[in-house]
């Protein structure tokens, strides 16, 4: 009988979803392409050199793949022991957020904390600890959650407490995402159908008052209805954005050859990357680019149902929720840049120009690696 050592030396080479990590590096070496070509002209304007994003995008990058490697060391379980203290550290930090000379605000929005040059947006941590206290959460009171209103009231309260902080930055973004991610774990779960709807209608209602309830965000719903009613005012990016989609047709401009990006449509290289990708690269592009999504989803969610197949039921909880979070956001990213959902901030994940998203998606995959790494060590009866 071979030792454990000689069986875990025989297996080593396939304890990881080669699959899972090809598609996670297409993403992130089409999104560094992407993201350079969409920010060379605003970069060479306003820093005088124009891989200016590049070259941050690649030290975050770094920082997170650094990161990550230390995370894939951390057993799953200890996020299952900490998630309701991580949670709170994170409401804390949103709370931060909002103290003057604490938080750090960019166009009219304080996400950020930090000092100088070194500033982190805490919303993007907050979509990670929400799904680690969630998963918890789901695993200690799975009964009460299929069983009675109380087990999914109890976990909205929470989520209303960081909905209410994130919405006084403001992000809406990121509280749609947060919502959507939250409610998707708990159908998954088993909520009674009549639950669920009840709840889904109840946030879907909550999210419309809050969404119409600001001036501005009412301007932006109004616009998105009929953008080129006012094409220079509440509907510029939309339409500058539908413009780049025109342009692209089948196969694209060509790379580096996008006109929009030309000061045209603001936010090119971050929350609008995939209508320069549109422009460059066409409807070809874009269904390369969904299709690197949806693949990546897809191999998530079986992660996802096989650990809990292996009765490791918050690890699947854990990789059911990160595969929600980028399929909301993905979609949500891509419906806002055709104009078929109302303008909101939120980026391409791996792809879009942003530090502190960077940072999170990496520690994301590592978490989900380590969770795909456990799957198949007790498969095959390692622990």
């Amino acid at each position: 009988m071979r030792s454990h050592a000689a069986v875990h030396q025989a297996v080593a080479p396939a304890l990881y979803d080669k699959w899972l990590v090809v598609t996670i590096l297409l993403i992130v070496v089409l999104g560094l392409l992407m993201m350079t070509s969409a920010s060379i002209v605003i970069s060479d304007k306003q820093m005088h050199q124009p891989f200016y994003f590049l070259f941050k995008q690649l030290i975050f990058l770094a920082l997170g793949v650094l990161l990550g490697g230390i995370v894939m060391q951390i057993d799953t379980s200890y996020w299952e022991k900490w998630g309701g203290y991580l949670l709170l550290g994170v409401m804390l930090m949103l709370a931060l957020v909002l103290i003057p000379g604490m938080g750090h605000s960019v166009n009219g929005s304080a996400r950020w904390i930090g000092y100088g040059p070194f500033t982190f947006q805490v919303s993007e941590l907050t979509k990670f600890m929400v799904v680690v206290y969630m998963a918890g959460y789901l695993v200690r009171h799975n009964n009460e959650v299929q069983r009675q209103l109380s087990g999914f009231l109890k976990p909205m309260l929470v989520l209303s407490v960081v909905a209410v902080l994130l919405l006084r930055e403001p992000d809406f973004g990121a509280t749609v995402v947060v919502t959507a991610t939250t409610l998707g774990l708990m159908f998954l779960a088993g909520m009674r159908l009549r639950h669920f709807a009840v709840l889904f209608s109840l946030a879907l209602g909550a999210l419309a008052l809050i969404a119409v309830s600001a001036s501005y965000r009412l301007a932006r719903l109004t616009s998105f209805l009929n953008p080129w009613e006012r094409p220079f005012d509440t509907g510029y990016q939309l339409t500058q954005s539908l413009i780049a989609f025109g342009r692209g047709g089948w196969f694209g401009v060509g790379l580096g050859k996008s006109i929009q990006k030309m000061f045209y449509l603001p936010e090119a290289h971050t929350d609008f990357l995939f209508a320069v990708i549109a422009e460059e690269l066409g409807l070809f592009g874009m269904l390369i680019v969904m299709g690197l999504f949806l693949f990546l989803v897809t191999r998530i969610f079986l992660i996802a149902r096989a650990a809990q197949q292996l009765n490791r039921h918050y690890a699947g909880f854990l990789a059911y929720g990160f595969g929600l979070w980028i399929a909301i956001q993905f979609t949500v990213s891509i419906g806002v840049n055709s104009g078929l959902l109302p303008t909101k901030g939120l980026t391409l994940p791996l792809m879009s120009y942003g530090g502190s998203s960077i940072l999170v998606n990496c520690i994301v995959i590592a978490v989900l690696l380590r969770i795909d790494h456990e799957n198949r060590l007790a498969g095959l009866g390692i622990k």
